[in-house]
Order: structure tokens, then sequence, then C-alpha cells
């Protein structure tokens, strides 16, 4: 309408009639974040960041809430604190998305939500599937199943659990939003799509635009634009595996620390891998710092690669990285360069404690051994890397590459970090005649 068409309409309107605009959800809604038609009993959301996932299923829950006194909601995220701060509390949540004459009283310390009319919502963490068994429910709403525990399989423990308590009323449903990751719970829900049991909405950041700061939209698109990064977390594609990578999507998440998990202990020794450009403004130069843990594991901490620098400036990105980390050794490859490498690198710094290293296996050869010890759950990320990531999942058994990119680097400076924490020579027994 035009301006003064709309407010001729909204003058007809009584006052309580416009107070309640701002909270008819379908008015305002895209079509992607209102429920599909049809005789689902799961409906998934697997969107991008920004896509507005919260605000589709805090408004779901809600619209239960309003038309049903009976409903036993329950609300389930990767932990309690992510379902009171995102789900319960948050700016998209149910409190702010509610309005004041039909806002539910919160009982943080009871876990409960409690409506006006009767109806109830109870918070619940994944990572404690055995509280979903026994109680039941009418509806659910899982938020970022992607990222919920699946160590010990707890995930889909938890989705199990849910489902076998999803019995009161005529039609119990639950909705799942989540970016996509390809982990097995997720997995499964997508393959059930065709059975009609499970509908699925899909969507990208971008749908929601209007609704974004430009600036943050320029932004992302700066620093992830082109990357399987992007196409996962922005784009909301499920990124295929590729059949005989050393690496896989799947392993790298299984290996990935929660956010809030501590490291067990200081570290016991910190190595920065570098993987050295061949030519002055060619490939980027890899640096990776690992870290050697008190329990006998690596972690993985940061991936410091620079693009495209002169060796001035790679070299004083390698020392910033060592100071940064407090680094007991940086191992540098030496095969383009020799010496040379050493000179750049203590001409950043002079105390520099470096390691020149010579490979004499290819990148992949090198990599095998490391990608054993992801296997065997020996390494784990601090955070996601996105582009290190791309990388791991490039390399192929058989000596292939086929990531982003002429070359790996940013991988190599990874395995040349971790072989040196992890699969040095062990020491040998010395005999001392006193």
């Amino acid at each position: 309408m035009e301006e003064d068409e709309r407010q001729k309409e909204l003058a007809r309107l009584a006052p309580h009639e416009r107070a309640e605009l701002r909270h008819h959800w379908t008015l305002w809604a895209r079509r992607d974040q209102l429920p599909p038609a049809g005789d689902w009993s799961a409906w998934l959301i697997c969107a991008g960041r920004g896509f507005g996932k919260t605000r589709a299923g805090a408004e779901w829950v809600r619209e239960i809430a309003k038309r049903d006194p009976r409903a036993r909601i329950a609300l389930v995220g990767a932990s309690l604190a992510e379902v009171r701060a995102v789900m319960v509390e948050g700016e998209s949540g149910i409190l702010a998305c509610s309005p004041p004459h039909r806002c539910p009283a919160y009982e943080p310390s009871l876990r409960r939500l409690t409506w006006p009319n009767g109806a109830l919502a109870t918070l619940y963490s994944a990572g404690e599937p055995e509280s979903l068994r026994g109680p039941q429910h009418s509806h659910a709403w899982c938020d970022e199943i992607a990222k919920w525990d699946m160590a010990g399989e707890r995930a889909t423990r938890a989705w199990d659990n849910l489902a076998l308590g999803l019995r009161l009323g005529e039609s119990p449903r639950a909705l799942a939003t989540t970016t996509p990751r390809p982990v097995p719970l997720l997995l499964r829900l997508l393959a059930a799509e065709d059975t009609g049991e499970v509908a699925v909405t899909r969507g990208t950041t971008f749908d929601n635009r209007p609704n974004l700061p430009g600036r943050f939209v320029a932004a992302i698109e700066r620093q992830f634009g082109g990357t399987s990064f992007a196409r996962q977390e922005l784009g909301g594609e499920l990124l295929a595996e590729v059949e005989g990578a050393l690496w896989s999507r799947a392993l790298l998440e299984r290996c990935r620390l929660a956010q809030d998990a501590a490291l067990p202990g200081d570290p016991v020794r910190v190595v920065v891998g570098v993987d050295p450009p061949a030519g002055t403004r060619g490939d980027a130069c890899g640096i990776v710092v690992a870290a050697l843990m008190p329990c006998g594991g690596a972690r993985v901490l940061a991936d410091a690669s620079i693009e495209r620098a002169s060796p001035e400036s790679w070299a004083r990105a390698v020392a910033e990285a060592a100071r940064a980390w407090q680094a007991d050794r940086v191992v540098a490859e030496a095969n383009q360069g020799g010496a040379m490498v050493a000179s750049v690198l203590r001409a950043a710094r002079r105390d520099l404690p470096v390691r020149l290293v010579h490979a004499r296996r290819g990148k992949v050869a090198r990599a095998e051994p490391v990608a054993a010890l992801y296997e065997a759950g020996r390494v784990r990320h601090a955070a996601l890397f996105p582009a290190l990531e791309d990388q791991l999942c490039g390399l192929m058994a058989g000596g292939r590459y086929h990531g982003p990119g002429r070359s790996p680097d940013r991988a190599d400076a990874l395995v040349w970090a971790l072989t040196e924490l992890m699969l040095g020579p062990a020491p040998r027994p010395r005999i001392s005649v006193i």
C-alpha cells in the first residue's frame, strides 16, 4: 500500500487491534518461516546463520501455546545455558516475541515456562539424554541439533528419547532448527524427507537480508565469500564428503572441542608449524599453532596463515604467533629456500627457536599418519578453522589434492606441527656406567 492508504487502514482498527499487529507473526514472517502444509511429524529448518531460524522456532512455540492450553512443549538445546540464552531469553527468543498480556511466566530454577492459559514448556539439555526419558510432551522445539554432543551417540539418544515421549494430544510434532553439519542425526532426518515424516525447509543467510545490518552482510561476504565455510554456514548447504579423503567433515566435527570446554591443564609443549611459500608473492604461508596436552593428546589452537605476503610479512606473522602462544619451537619446512627460511625468520625475531625440516615424502604421504591421530581421537580443534579444514578435507589417499587453492599450505603446516609434537622419534634408553 501507499503510505496514505496504509494510514487509512490503520485508522479503522481499534487500539487493541493496532497493538496486536506487532505480534501478528503471519503478517511479518516470510513464507519459509511458517510451518509447511502436510501431515509431517517433524519439521526441519536447515538454513544458514541469520536466516531467522530462532524467531521461527519461538513463534511456532508461541502459537502452539496460544491455541492449546493443554500443550506440553519440550525446549531442547545443546546445553541448558543455550536453551536459556537463545531459545527463551534471546533477542529472538520466546520472551522477546511474546506480547505483554500473553507472555509466559518464566521460572529458571524449575526450567519451566507457563502461559496464562495453562500451556507449559520445559527446558532440557541434549547433553543429558536420560533427562528426556520418561517425560511426555505434545510438541518439541530442538535448536541447533547439528551441534548437539555426539560423544557416545548422545545427540541421537536425546532425539530418540524425546520422540518416544511425544505422545500427548492428537498430533504430536517436533521442530528442529539448525545450521547444517554432516552429523548422523541431521543426515537421518534429511533421509526421512522422502517418506513424508519430515518436512524440510532450506534457506540462506541472504534470505533474511532486509533484516540484517548491511555492514554485517558486506563483512561476511568479504571474509568468507567463495569458501566451503560460506556454503555451509551462510548458504545452508550440507557439504558432501569427498570419497577417499584422509579427513572428513564428520571426523573434524567429532574432533572439535565444545565452545565451553576447558583445556585439561596447561600445555606441555607448544609448536608453530610453518609451510613457507615458494615465491615472494605466491601461495599462502601456512602457519598453524598446536599444543601437546598433559593427557598425551594434541590441541590445534590457531590458524595464523597469511595470504600473498612478502618474506618479511610472513616471517613477522610467524614471530607474532610464536609470541602470542608462547611457543617452544617453530618448525619450518626448508625445501623451498633452505637456510634463507631460517634467516628470514630470525630477522623478524632474533631469538626465535627455529628448527628446519626437509620433506622427503609428498604432502599427502606426510599427512596420513597425522590423519590416523584424528581417527584415534588424539587431536582436538579448539575452534572452527574454515580454510584449514577445507584443505584437510581435500587431501586424498594416494597422493592427490582436491581442495581449494593450488597447494594445501595450511594443512601442511598443521602436519609439521603435529608431527613434531606426536610423531617424532621416541627417545631411546641409554645405559650409563657408574
